[in-house]
């Protein structure tokens, strides 16, 4: 299995969507929010962090690309 290395756009791209939700659980209060909202946030600043992106692998062992 070949892992999917994001490129660095990308990598911008899911920091900016996790500090986002970083904010949000921090604004909505630690204790309040549901533990559900932080599995997004936790994988979004792993893969901006490493450039392994877990939703991308898993999105591509469900539906593996076609090669043309």
């Amino acid at each position: 299995m070949k892992l999917f290395v994001a490129p660095p756009w990308m990598r911008l791209f899911l920091l900016a969507g996790g500090s986002i939700l970083w904010i949000g659980i921090w604004h909505t209060g630690f204790a309040a929010a549901s533990w559900i909202l932080y599995v997004p946030a936790v994988m979004f600043v792993f893969a901006a962090a490493t450039g392994i992106c877990p939703g991308a692998i898993l999105s591509r062992t469900i539906l593996p690309p076609r090669d043309a």
